[in-house]
């Protein structure tokens, strides 16, 4: 299928906000001083990849399907609500900082593929969008409960 200028701007800017998502959660699990979280962050990464490999699909005018999900590693908050011991309360301040950056990000990536959605001609493209955002949708809420396990939202 070939795709409309609009569709091909589109795609181009979804692939970048994938590329700077992957970015900021490999970095930040690397500054993340709680473990759990940097686990977290880089169990979202593998899941923004798989997006960006998506997206590039998708420029070749060809709609992927799309599976039921659960391809990203399901993170389970501690038993506890407490903040893992070893982290001090600066690395518990910078770990909350590091997650609302991330929450904010991912706000504005869901709202990229909103606008997808509705831009895309073919049912098939509509449905791999909505499928990303929802798994998008599913980092926030990650992101969130993380935050208010931890006191920090």
């Amino acid at each position: 299928m070939q795709l409309t200028q609009k569709e091909n701007l589109l795609l181009q800017d979804m692939q970048a906000e994938e590329a700077v998502c992957i970015e900021k959660y490999d970095r930040y699990a690397e500054r993340a001083a709680d473990p759990a979280l940097s686990r977290l962050l880089r169990g979202i990464s593998g899941a923004e990849r798989q997006h960006l490999q998506t997206l590039r699909q998708m420029e070749t005018g060809a709609a992927p399907a799309m599976g039921g999900g659960g391809k990203q590693p399901n993170f389970q908050p501690p038993e506890s609500s407490a903040p893992a011991t070893s982290v001090s309360p600066e690395g518990r301040q910078q770990d909350a900082y590091l997650c609302k950056d991330l929450l904010a990000t991912e706000k504005h990536v869901s709202a990229l593929y909103n606008t997808g959605i509705f831009e895309f001609r073919d049912a098939g493209m509509r449905s791999a969008l909505n499928h990303i955002q929802k798994e998008e949708q599913e980092h926030g809420k990650k992101l969130y409960d993380y935050l208010s396990q931890h006191g920090q939202y």
